[in-house]
């Protein structure tokens, strides 16, 4: 016996006749007797010491009295009989069937066709009724009344030994196998045979399934026939009768009743003795067995005591089942009883290796995981945390506080708890054998099952923080205090964040001690609690240097972590790092942790990239430029601590955004390059091999930013450069500065290249297309053109008049303008075409315009007898910007002795275009004058407008006619209205709009 669920009680002693029916009715006993009498039982509550029954329709468990004896109840002895509570009637199988109405046991129904019939089966819920006679099933249903209604009559191939309602069919055993019949058409299926040796036994399950019995084995089959599971009921012989009482299945042998629980795998509970026992029948509250002339009541032995004989014999299952069935009205009870069970049950698995399902049952328990730790001594927890000794488990099932649920209604039946823990080397035996491997495994999953909920009330009180801080609230911000970096600010009692410390920090050793590196790395990448004292300290004896960064990180340890990785990264270039073989440490690393500080602390970011700049220069220049540092923040660190690379930053700055970079940064960026270049010039100079052809590549790079960029000051650069040599970075400056004249004479002069000066023009003619006509730069060839026509005015005190330009920044720079206008006899006149460009001469200076033709001519005369005139650049020039070159002006700056044969290149083309827009404009104009005479055509038209008043025409105003009046027409010609009208019209829409400004 496992445990006692029943407690058996005699409840009347010496019966007068034998007893072949017992059933039971409310608090009543009825016994149906060999002789045809009922006898009536109640409980004989003579006694003083009798308490009220705490519910008047259930036995009690107190000896019975006759109450009364009804002679003749039934002619022959009663096979059987049931009480049919919600109809109040009794059912009766004897000769036949019959219906007595309780409890005055009047007769209402009398079934004659039952005459003979064996066993029958009631459904209460539809109120029918189907029992077998010979070979035939019948089924009646009670109409409501007193009345029985026959339904269906069906054959069946043999007797019925048994049967029973299943759903709207009936399963009967008969006499070697048990059949399905289907009660609206009497179709027959076969589930399997019966038993040789003991009869067929149907019996119906709450839920609406059946067992059928073989032998001493109960099937399980649904309301089809079909095989339920595997598994079976056992008996030790084959029962005459099986009662089913929630959760077990008591069934009858002839010296004996056998309780087996309803559990997989249905194990044997308890055995009650009793000789000769005939009848097994359940009441509301009880079992009652019908001995031959004694009744014994079997009473179910509260949950609660069941309960705590199963703990203590250690059938945990069968106890937790059992605590499901407490009622709702003790949840608490039930909550601790199964809380405690759990812990006990946890335990014993732990003890006998079962580790997994060990900490199934401490994760159903409900307990604090510091209670599942204290089981791990070589795990370390946060000291603020109080975490019980092992020696002190014996106590935890009695120490409330220590429990994560309340254990107040923790009964006092469960006081024993697992043995202590006994000699030293059974302790470090248990100590070993706990931090097994499985043990650990078994710990990580628990931890994990309970870390999602843990972790969610951290992070919600984290969050209800943040928001307390941004309201203001002062009483609780006095609460609150600084945690580690990351953490924001948190309360000091902070218990959901205490335990998620706990189990982080108990989670990551965990995975550390069964190699599960990258698990942990996992963990400390996503939302951790893990203490970062204790952690780092374990991660670095053991050198698990990923998930340390990774620890790091995730506590804005951001300083200990570069140093670390910087030092990781030394010890990987040396081969000295042994720990980690897989794991490598490149300078990248380095670059990819600095990536998300960026935006945080640029500063952190610049003294720790200083350590790859050398050896990824581009790597850490791109993560300078997509981390949105400011430009010039990193610019002064790089000149202070790597002006060797600060060059290729601006580089690479200027390439990706060139709007983006300041022009302070620009102006640097060119001084960087000025330098290298003047090292370079210096060197060569020194060497006596420099030539003002030779590039080298900064020098490109130093021309391409000159031109490109706008950001810098020319004048300052421009004093920079030596006065014999550099000819094209001043070209470009003195072009930047607006002094074209200079600029182009470097080119032509210095350094000989006319195609410089050509495309220089260009440049400036090109930058000037969109500008106004006024503002434009159009006579900048005629500059190159003046240049070519006089080289010895262009070059005289040309260094002194570039030191004059250069020591005084500020003087202003006259600007060429497109149009030039000069004084004749009839006073000031605007050329237009090359008509009488022969006759006309003008000076060759652009500043110059209004001198006499005698004194150009003078001038002229004197420089040609100077200095020869560059006339094949000149030609050239104008052969190929004829489109773009005032021609009357370029005639007149051209010597008398020119060839009109060496022009055709230049007024060729020139002509032509000129003719064709003289074309052009002349049909233009004549198209004007015909648009003019249409128009005046279509006044006359418009003036024409003929109005005929008759006397018969009315104002459109006032509605009166016209007579002789002054009348006004509208445009459209054909609404007349008084003049008069007209004017008040206009006056009142005039007033009108006064009136409604004055109102906005």
């Amino acid at each position: 016996m496992v445990h006692s669920a029943y407690d058996s009680f005699q409840l009347i002693t010496d019966c007068p006749t034998k007893i072949d029916a017992i059933e039971s009715y409310g608090s009543k006993l009825l016994l149906g007797c060999s002789d045809g009498s009922l006898r009536i039982y109640v409980s004989d509550s003579s006694g003083a010491d009798r308490s009220p029954p705490s519910d008047p329709h259930a036995l009690r468990k107190e000896p019975y009295a006759l109450e009364r004896t009804v002679a003749g109840f039934s002619k022959k002895p009663l096979i059987s009989m049931e009480v049919l509570e919600s109809r109040e009637l009794l059912l009766s199988l004897s000769e036949s069937i019959a219906f007595h109405r309780l409890p005055n046991l009047e007769t209402i129904a009398v079934i004659t066709k039952a005459k003979g019939a064996n066993v029958y089966s009631w459904d209460d819920r539809r109120g029918f009724l189907c029992f077998a006679r010979q070979k035939r099933v019948c089924i009646f249903r009670h109409d409501g009344g007193r009345g029985f209604v026959e339904v269906k009559d069906f054959g069946v191939p043999d007797t019925v030994k048994s049967m029973s309602w299943c759903g709207e069919n009936i399963c009967v055993g008969i006499r070697r196998e048990y059949m399905i019949l289907n009660a609206t058409n009497g179709a027959l299926s076969e589930v399997f045979s019966s038993g040789k040796i003991a009869p067929p036994l149907v019996v119906a399950l709450p839920s609406g399934e059946l067992i059928l019995g073989k032998e001493n084995i109960g099937v399980f089959v649904d309301q089809n026939g079909k095989l339920l599971q595997a598994d079976r009921i056992c008996w030790s012989e084959a029962p005459t009768v099986v009662v089913i009482q929630k959760p077990y299945a008591i069934a009858l042998f002839p010296r004996r009743v056998e309780i087996r629980s309803l559990r997989v795998p249905y194990p044997l509970i308890q055995t009650i003795v009793l000789p000769g026992a005939r009848r097994l029948t359940k009441s509301n509250n009880a079992v009652v067995v019908a001995l031959e002339k004694s009744v014994y009541g079997l009473f179910p032995v509260p949950l609660g005591a069941q309960i705590v004989q199963l703990t203590a014999s250690g059938n945990f299952e069968e106890a937790l089942a059992l605590c499901k069935l407490l009622p709702p009205e003790d949840a608490s009870l039930r909550a601790a009883k199964e809380g405690s069970i759990h812990i006990r049950y946890a335990h014993y698995l732990f003890d006998n290796g079962c580790y997994e399902e060990a900490m199934e049952h401490f994760l159903a328990s409900q307990v604090d995981i510091t209670y599942v730790l204290s089981l791990y001594q070589s795990i370390v927890l946060p000291k603020t945390t109080a975490v019980p000794e092992p020696e002190k488990l014996v106590d935890l099932s009695l120490d409330a506080p220590q429990l994560s649920r309340g254990s107040s209604g923790m009964s006092d039946d469960l006081e024993t708890f697992l043995p202590q823990l006994s000699e030293s080397d059974e302790n470090s035996a248990l100590e070993f054998k706990k931090m097994s491997h499985n043990t650990l495994m078994a710990l990580i999953k628990f931890l994990q099952k309970k870390r999602y909920i843990i972790v969610e009330k951290a992070a919600a009180e984290g969050t209800e923080e943040v928001v307390l801080d941004a309201v203001g609230d002062s009483f609780t911000s006095s609460r609150f205090k600084k945690s580690n970096k990351g953490r924001g600010n948190v309360p000091i009692n902070s218990a959901a964040r205490e335990m998620a410390a706990i189990l982080d920090t108990a989670l990551l050793q965990a995975l550390l001690l069964t190699g599960q590196s990258s698990a942990a790395v996992e963990l400390l990448k996503g939302l951790n609690y893990c203490d970062a004292k204790i952690c780092e300290e374990i991660l670095h004896k053991g050198h698990h240097y990923a998930a340390l960064l990774e620890l790091y990180r995730s506590n804005s340890m951001h300083r200990e972590a570069l140093t670390l990785l910087h030092q990781l990264v030394e010890e990987s270039k040396s081969n000295q790092l042994q720990a980690e073989p897989i794991q490598k440490f490149s300078p990248e690393s380095i670059i990819e942790y600095l990536k998300p500080l960026c935006g945080t602390d640029p500063m952190l970011v610049l003294e720790f990239s200083m350590l790859v700049l050398e050896s990824c220069p581009t790597q850490t220049i791109e993560l300078f430029l997509s981390g949105n540092i400011p430009a010039d923040l990193v610019n002064s660190y790089l000149k202070q601590h790597a002006p060797n690379m600060q060059g290729r930053y601006l580089e690479l700055m200027l390439a990706m955004n060139e709007n983006g970079i300041s022009g302070n940064l620009q102006n640097e960026m060119v001084q960087i390059y000025l330098s290298e270049v003047l090292e370079w010039y210096s060197e060569l100079s020194a060497q006596q091999i420099w030539d003002e052809k030779a590039y080298s590549p900064t020098r490109k790079k130093l021309l391409s930013a000159l031109e490109s960029i706008s950001g810098y000051s020319p004048e300052a650069l421009l004093k920079r450069l030596p006065p014999d040599a550099l000819f094209e970075e001043r070209a470009i400056l003195l072009g930047k500065m607006n002094q074209h004249e200079l600029a182009l004479s470097l080119y032509v002069h210095k350094l000989n290249v006319p195609e410089l000066a050509l495309a220089y023009c260009d440049r400036v003619y090109e930058s000037s297309v969109h500008q106004p006509p006024a503002k434009s730069s159009g006579n900048i060839y005629l500059t190159l053109l003046q240049i070519y026509l006089n080289p010895q005015k262009t070059t005289k005190n040309f260094e002194k008049r570039i030191t004059n330009l250069v020591s005084s920044p500020n003087v202003s720079i006259p600007k060429i303008s497109s149009a030039t206008s000069f004084k004749g006899k009839g006073g000031r006149k605007k050329i237009a075409s090359i008509e009488g460009a022969e006759d006309m001469r003008i000076s060759p200076s652009n500043t110059d315009s209004s001198r006499s033709d005698g004194d150009a001519d003078a001038e002229e005369s004197n420089e040609e007898g100077a200095s020869s005139i560059m006339l094949d650049q000149v030609l050239d020039l104008l052969s190929r910007r004829w489109d773009r070159i005032n021609g009357a002006q370029a005639l007149r700056l051209l010597p008398r002795e020119t060839k009109l044969q060496n022009l055709l290149p230049f007024l060729g083309p020139l002509l032509k275009k000129s003719s064709e827009a003289y074309r052009n404009f002349s049909v233009i104009k004549s198209l004007r004058q015909s648009e003019n005479l249409q128009m005046k055509d279509e006044l006359y038209n418009q003036r024409k407008a003929v109005v005929k008043i008759s006397s018969d025409s009315m104002c459109s105003l006032c509605n009166k006619k016209l007579g002789t009046s002054v009348f006004a027409v509208y445009p459209n010609g054909t609404t007349l209205v008084h003049f008069v009208c007209f004017r008040d019209s206009q006056s009142m829409k005039a007033v009108s709009k006064v009136s409604q400004l004055r109102k906005r």
